[in-house]
């Protein structure tokens, strides 16, 4: 197998394993806590209580419009630590190889990834390698493992999302489900449409900053917008009125969806926030979104109402109404 290869024996443990990991992986992303190469990272003393995610990257491309499964796997996890309420600040990542794979492209996904991390402000700080047989791998899974310490005060304990509550949403929906289904499908667009991925770390310190303590925090990743409204609802045992002609939806993505027929509010994104906050604050949130590049889009998309049931209701520019409901299957399987 030619040098620019990856070979079942680069994940033997010996020689080659040893030279892969120096020359890639701890050359990308390199720090102290990672640089001693143990069997596990010796992490400060957090001094509170700490939070901890762990996901897996199977994206199909590897690369996309506006990122890779590298960046996707630290900003992926970066983001659940985030909207759990925590500061991200550690994370361990694991990858498995496919033999055969390019050693370029394993670079190029090292390196977005080592990218991600410093812009997140993040250390990759332990890890692990190994290959597979050609056939059985699809070129790289990535599984990383998160943590973080929690914000003080949260989460809420003196009350929950409740009728009269505002939804704001940190930019427009579907960007990174658009890009993907462009690519599977064949489809090209005149447009510079690029996937969303990215931490949304200072969006939810934002919130804190003017004092906008969210009584609901996600990102609205698999399923998309309409999944999370659904989660919303039922966790708070109310409708969720949402305004169809306020949620952000870019015009690549919407002519994208007609000529799919997929609904944008199915999209997962990779880079923005759902915030409930008390209509008193809603203002002042929006405004702190607004000042950020990240956040110049957001919009106040509904509130939350009494309800016999909990669902979501979308409100159509065109003055109807109809029940917003979750996929009933994987639209877009290996969007993360």
């Amino acid at each position: 197998m030619p040098d620019d290869r990856i070979t079942l024996g680069h994940g033997s443990g010996g020689l080659l394993t040893h030279e892969l990991v120096r020359d890639v992986f701890r050359r990308a992303l390199a720090n102290p806590l990672l640089d001693p190469l143990d069997d596990g990272a010796l992490l400060p003393d957090p001094g509170g209580p700490l939070a901890l995610t762990t996901d897996g990257f199977v994206v199909s491309p590897l690369e996309f419009a506006g990122g890779n499964i590298g960046s996707l796997a630290i900003n992926g996890t970066v983001n659940d630590l985030a909207v759990s309420g925590a500061h991200p600040r550690y994370i361990a990542l694991a990858a498995i190889l496919e033999e055969g794979l390019e050693r370029a492209l394993l670079e190029r996904i090292v390196q977005s990834a080592a990218k991600a991390a410093r812009a997140a402000g993040v250390v990759v700080v332990t890890g692990d390698t190994k290959v597979v047989e050609r056939g059985k791998g699809d070129g790289v899974y990535l599984t990383t493992t998160g943590v973080g310490p929690l914000r003080a005060g949260f989460p809420r304990t003196d009350r929950g999302p409740e009728p009269g509550d505002v939804v704001l949403v940190s930019g427009p929906v579907g960007d990174h489900g658009a890009v993907i289904l462009a690519t599977r499908s064949g489809v090209s667009l005149e447009t510079t449409l690029e996937s969303d991925c990215a931490p949304v770390t200072d969006l939810v310190d934002a919130l804190f900053a003017v004092d906008a303590v969210p009584l609901f925090l996600r990102d609205p990743t698999r399923g998309g917008l309409a999944t999370l409204l659904c989660d919303l609802a039922e966790h708070g045992g109310c409708e969720v009125a949402v305004q169809e002609a306020q949620v952000p939806i870019r015009t690549a993505t919407s002519t994208l969806c007609d000529i799919v027929g997929v609904d944008p509010l199915h999209l997962a994104c990779e880079g923005r926030v759902v915030a409930v906050v008390s209509a008193d604050r809603a203002n002042a949130a929006l405004d702190a979104w607004h000042g950020l590049p990240s956040g110049a889009q957001a919009q106040s998309i509904g509130e939350l109402r009494e309800a016999p049931a909990p669902r979501v209701v979308l409100h159509t520019r065109y003055g109807g109404a109809r029940t917003l409901l979750r996929p009933t299957a994987e639209l877009l399987p290996r969007i993360c």
